[in-house]
């Protein structure tokens, strides 16, 4: 499915009930009228997943002044981001999806090619939902040092 589509800015976000880190299901259209951080990662503990994690949790006051809530996505299951949440101490919600269907939607699920071997992985990737359920910003392939910042400014440029 590596030639899905990605969401791009100016689509409606494509709704979601997923299951979180705290055993809740957390759905988007829950969370109208405030703006989402909605970021896709590969895998639970490992070290660039883990930084981009560490980098949202450090960031939690700037992110509250500015109304965002912040949601982490992966096809890790609902313990494994119980371990991944208890270990680094994480401040948002880490959401199950185990069979990449919302990865899907968001385009988010993609052909990899790691030292030559192609495999269906998610691509690390942030979707910046403004309040009325509209991307904002799409990062694609993100590069995980500064990208909090990057995400902080696009938050800060959003309409009040």
């Amino acid at each position: 499915m590596s030639d899905t589509p990605w969401v791009e800015a100016g689509d409606k976000a494509p709704a979601f009930t997923l299951t979180s880190d705290a055993g809740e299901k957390v759905q988007l259209t829950a969370l109208k009228g405030q703006p989402v951080v909605l970021y896709f990662y590969p895998k639970d503990d490992t070290p660039g997943c883990t930084r981009e994690a560490c980098a949202f949790r450090d960031q939690a006051k700037p992110l509250a002044k500015l109304g965002a809530v912040v949601l982490g996505v992966s096809p890790d299951d609902v313990a494994s981001h119980e371990k991944f949440r208890d270990k680094y101490k994480l401040n948002f919600p880490l959401l199950a999806d185990p069979d990449h269907k919302i990865a899907e939607k968001y385009g988010a699920w993609r052909e990899k090619n790691m030292y030559g071997k192609k495999s269906m992985g998610v691509q690390r990737s942030t979707f910046l939902i403004d309040a009325a359920g509209k991307v904002a910003k799409v990062w694609k392939r993100v590069k995980v040092d500064g990208h909090d910042q990057q995400v902080l400014d696009a938050l800060g440029e959003l309409p009040k």
